[in-house]
């Protein structure tokens, strides 16, 4: 079934992703393309939306997209930066604002029958991220909406389907962004809402069928949800043709090897548990730097894997449980926060000599739609709503050098947290949690006797994708037995903190 697309042109902006999230979460297909690589098929895609950036269009470094085939041919929407570059590069004006326009704002007028701002009243929030405003509109401009500070909040081109926004629809901070997104791409794109995990998996099962035919597939399994679900789908398409290898590196939580490994045999899986915890600790022996414990630790996987893999006959096709965001950050367009490169532990790092063909179910979809995809397919929701874990487990949770000792204190730690979390009713409320170990020892008293023992660090935040994140302010009482538990059942911690820094500017992980 072919589905009506979206087309969001990125120009750097951290929210970028966000936009395409929302139009899925309106069950349309989107996709991001730098604003300098549009595709050529544009034939393909019913609407366009450009992204904001944190670019200026006044200064000579402004991003300037080709936009030949798009405006006045297709109905598009011009988004904060977006906006602003119409208005400045067709017979309007952008200046420096007064102010910096940051934050909450709430329209103050709306032009009445617009199509665009249908359901949305007077008084409506929305979220302002810019240090320009438009001045004077484009030639053809129409006014549609104002703030009490912004003039020319949205504007529509006469004789066009092009509209601009200088606020952002798709935070959450902007209360009817849904709605207006949904003004703009159904009732005046007309583009179909049929974008759901049920037609998902339908037609990834049948591309995958087509795709592998009755060869066999390898697929490294980490416990967490992507790959998991990637195991599923691939399972549903092609059964015993899919051998699944679940790697114990002895970086996982406690008893998390033998949990899983049971959890995957019950759900019906081809899968065999290698525990290879000895070769990833003797690969890690004296090695402190953050980089070179995650480089340890991959190249003992690639050697784990290929070992296992070789022991298959026949195998054709590597499985992995690569994500959209992954495929996004993978491709730097602007050099902005939205085009950041990361290394994903998924995204290539496989040897050239296991010449293996990739198949990845999951390249298309978000973290939020792996977690429906997944409930579709009748997945534990107790799996699914496992809290994001690092592919370098506790590896990159103990600050330091790694000892078979140091796993067992940070293991019984970790599980002291997360068990407290889930009995207490707050796992579920947190996005992630964890323990870190720390390379420091304190003195302490226990009973008469002086201590001079580690100290760990918990943390737990709340987030909608890890781009950005906040401490949970957990209950005291909670943190008050947490603590108490931690220090009188796990030998070799006398001193338990718990981190309140932000991301940003703190990562999540401290490693």
């Amino acid at each position: 079934m072919q589905h009506d697309k979206v087309l969001i042109l990125d120009f750097g902006s951290q929210y970028t992703q966000l936009i395409a999230r929302r139009v899925r979460e309106l069950n349309i297909y989107s996709e991001i393309h730098p604003f300098n690589k549009i595709p050529t098929n544009l034939a393909e895609y019913k609407a366009v939306i450009l992204s904001g950036s944190p670019f200026s269009v006044r200064r000579e470094e402004a991003l300037h997209p080709d936009l030949s085939e798009i405006r006045g041919k297709k109905p598009m929407l011009a988004v904060c930066y977006g906006a602003q570059y119409l208005a400045h590069f067709s017979g309007g004006e952008v200046a420096p604002s007064n102010t910096r326009e940051y934050g909450r704002a709430n329209l103050s007028f709306i032009k009445g029958n617009e199509p665009f701002l249908a359901h949305i009243h007077t008084g409506s929030q929305v979220w302002m991220s810019h240090s320009d405003t438009i001045k004077k509109l484009p030639t053809n401009g129409v006014l549609i909406a104002s703030t009490h500070d912004v003039a020319n909040a949205a504007y529509r081109i006469d004789g066009e389907e092009t509209y601009a926004i200088q606020f952002h629809p798709e935070v959450y901070h902007s209360t009817d962004g849904k709605q207006l997104l949904q003004n703009f791409l159904v009732d005046i794109a007309g583009l179909h809402q049929d974008w759901t995990p049920d037609s998902f998996v339908e037609e990834t099962v049948e591309a995958i069928q087509e795709k592998v035919g009755k060869d066999k597939v390898v697929l490294g399994l980490s416990g967490g949800v992507d790959s998991t679900v990637a195991a599923v789908l691939l399972n549903k398409a092609i059964g015993k043709n899919l051998y699944c290898i679940f790697v114990n590196n002895g970086l996982l939580r406690k008893n998390e090897f033998e949990s899983v490994l049971k959890q995957y045999e019950g759900m019906g899986l081809n899968v065999k548990g290698v525990d290879a915890s000895k070769r990833f600790l003797d690969a890690l022996a004296g090695i402190e730097d953050p980089e070179l414990k995650r480089k340890a630790i991959g190249n003992a996987f690639i050697e784990v894997f290929d070992d296992e893999a070789h022991k298959l006959t026949d195998v054709k096709w590597l499985a992995q449980g690569t994500i959209y965001p992954d495929v996004i950050e993978s491709v730097s367009a602007t050099g902005g926060p939205s085009a950041t490169i990361k290394s994903h532990h998924n995204v290539g790092g496989l040897p050239d000599f296991m010449k293996l063909k990739i198949v990845e179910p999951l390249r298309a979809i978000f973290k939020d739609e792996v977690r429906r995809v997944g409930a579709t397919l009748g997945i534990n929701p107790e799996l699914l709503g496992r809290h994001p874990f690092p592919g370098p487990g506790l590896g990159i949770r103990i600050l330091g050098d790694i000892t078979a000792e140091k796993v067992r204190i940070l293991q019984e730690v970790d599980a002291i947290f997360i068990n407290g979390l889930k009995s207490w009713g707050l796992y579920d409320k947190v996005w992630q949690a964890g323990a870190m170990l720390l390379p420091v020892n304190s003195v302490g008293v226990m009973g008469d006797e002086r201590t001079y023992e580690k100290c760990v660090a918990l943390r737990a935040v709340e987030s909608t994708d890890g781009m950005t994140a906040d401490w949970v302010n957990l209950p005291y009482e909670f943190l008050q037995k947490t603590s108490n538990d931690i220090i009188n059942k796990v030998k070799g911690v006398n001193r338990v903190v718990y981190d309140i820094s932000s991301k940003p500017p703190a990562t999540i992980e401290w490693e």
